[in-house]
């Protein structure tokens, strides 16, 4: 589909959120306050069995790990620590502050 750019501009600007307003990633069926609840009654109605618990790795449980998984509480491996380039600072100033 070719578009004009005024078209153009006009579609991609439906998606970006004025300032000031949050963008909401998660609700229905994955909203917060009843997630659990409402996943577990779409997989009885789906009749999908529950969750299967997570094989325990013996090299992991030997080990006392020190950060914990909060949703299912397996200890997490560092793979990789990535080196940070640049200096925390103050978050940025504002546009059109001044």
């Amino acid at each position: 589909m070719t578009l004009a750019a005024a078209e153009f501009m006009r579609r991609f600007l439906l998606h970006v959120l004025p300032s000031g307003f949050h963008r909401i990633r998660h609700y229905g069926l994955l909203a917060n306050a009843k997630r659990k609840s409402n996943l577990a009654h779409v997989r009885q109605l789906l009749q999908i069995p529950a969750q299967v618990q997570p094989v325990k790795d013996p090299q992991t449980e030997t080990a006392q790990a020190t950060f914990v998984c909060p949703h299912c509480g397996a200890g997490m491996v560092i793979t990789a620590t990535l080196p940070r380039h640049y200096s925390i600072g103050a978050p940025p100033a504002l546009r059109g502050a001044i």
